[in-house]
């Protein structure tokens, strides 16, 4: 113990030579606490380094996704008492939290229950929300994808849901929730990066999910 004090945390001989063997003891257990955190701590920046390499920082104004239109006239919503109008999916996306999105899926449950409505913004808008919180996992939709190239992959942190663009078809996901995503499908979105507009906590969590999935954990 005194030979690794002295070589490797820089104690000098005098230093422990008046040490009793409890305090050397003692100093040596805290020297390997120390050298153990450290590193953990080198491991964790690694991987979040690792992480950093999947995402492309880019502000909502700079991203170019073709809108998908749910209604002719504006979406009312009054999830928090106020009302709040939007055109599109993704448009709304970027302005409702996760609370008021969970509210939003309450309200179109309880008018359609579990039939799709036949209007066409109102099919759209019950599909992409039911694939979102009650996703069919048996479904051969999420085996398709794997035939497919990702073009978008966008993170909306405001309501912790994650978006995937496919040529001619798209998905919305929160990003707590596992979806049967192909291990094809994950390198694609991996590879083309996701779309973020900061780096935060939710981003490093979201694609160690992703790179955890990709490798069938």
């Amino acid at each position: 113990m005194s030979t690794y004090l002295k070589n490797m945390a820089g104690y000098k001989h005098g230093q422990l030579k008046s040490k009793s063997y409890d305090e050397i003891q003692e100093m040596f257990d805290k020297e390997m606490k120390r050298e153990k955190t450290k590193k953990k701590k080198g491991d964790d920046d690694q991987e979040e380094a690792e992480m950093k390499r999947h995402i492309e920082i880019v502000k909502d104004d700079e991203v170019a996704i073709d809108p998908i239109l749910l209604a002719t006239k504006p979406l009312v919503i009054r999830a928090d008492e106020s009302s709040k109008r939007y055109s599109s999916m993704i448009k709304m996306l970027q302005g409702i939290d996760r609370e008021d999105l969970g509210t939003l899926w309450k309200l179109v449950k309880a008018k359609d229950e579990n039939t799709r409505p036949e209007r066409d913004y109102e099919r759209v808008l019950w599909g992409d929300l039911k694939v979102m919180f009650e996703p069919d996992i048996k479904s051969d939709v999420w085996r398709s994808l794997q035939g497919y190239k990702v073009n978008v992959w966008k993170l909306f942190d405001n309501c912790r849901v994650q978006f995937l663009r496919f040529r001619n078809l798209h998905v919305f996901m929160l990003v707590e929730k596992r979806y049967p995503l192909t291990p094809i499908t994950i390198t694609n979105m991996l590879n083309k990066k996701l779309q973020g507009d900061h780096w935060n906590e939710m981003c490093y969590q979201l694609l160690k999910l992703m790179k955890k999935q990709e490798k069938g954990q």
